[in-house]
């Protein structure tokens, strides 16, 4: 049976994302709010959690999750952000857009693609999950919650608590969030190139 906290979504409190953050650094799967969709995430070193993301998700060892990050300093980190980048990136962070870019190796080998070599990155316009990124103190594996046999992402936390309260160990309710997700940019070479086009508008 999962835990269930609802949050201020403008003021979390820090009771419960320090709570949350222990259930993550602790191997467990968290569902949080974020400014596109709601996700499910856990910590970034976890192979089991990440298997267990995989079910629940029924996903492919193909698909690659995203790191979702605090800040710009911590993507720098996590991968090698050219000059020509930096001003982009400053400028769309925090906001809906996840970032390709090629790995570090502080990026664990599972989520790196293995022939690019590169990861996907995000930063959140949010403040329950910069919140709970904040209290953990590093990035966490993430992916959008769209469950199997749904063509569109849950918006309510009520809802996915009757579903997933078996399957993940923490929902996070931040209020309604949306049905569209980030868009993606490959920033890989000197263009960037919009993978997919979601909330963040890009021109």
């Amino acid at each position: 049976m999962s835990q269930f906290f609802a949050v201020h979504p403008s003021h979390p409190q820090a009771r419960l994302l320090k709570r949350a953050a222990e259930i993550v650094a602790g191997g467990g799967l968290v569902v949080f709010p974020t400014d596109t969709t709601y996700a499910l995430g856990c910590h970034i070193g976890d192979k089991q959690a990440l298997e267990r993301v995989r079910t629940v998700r029924q996903l492919n060892k193909n698909h690659l999750l995203t790191l979702m990050c605090r800040d710009l300093t911590e993507i720098s980190l996590y991968a090698r952000v050219e000059n020509y980048n930096y001003r982009l990136l400053k400028k769309l962070t925090p906001g809906p857009y996840t970032f390709i870019l090629p790995a570090t190796r502080e990026v664990p080998r599972r989520l790196v693609h293995p022939k690019r070599k590169t990861i996907g990155l995000r930063v959140p316009d949010c403040p329950v999950a910069l919140g709970l990124l904040e209290v953990l103190g590093e990035p966490m594996m993430t992916t959008t919650l769209r469950l199997p046999g749904q063509e569109l992402p849950p918006v309510d936390a009520e809802d996915l608590r009757g579903q997933l309260e078996h399957q993940v160990d923490l929902i996070i309710d931040g209020g309604h969030c949306g049905i569209e997700q980030s868009t993606v940019l490959d920033l890989t070479s000197s263009e960037p190139e919009v993978i997919r086009q979601g909330q963040g508008e890009f021109a």
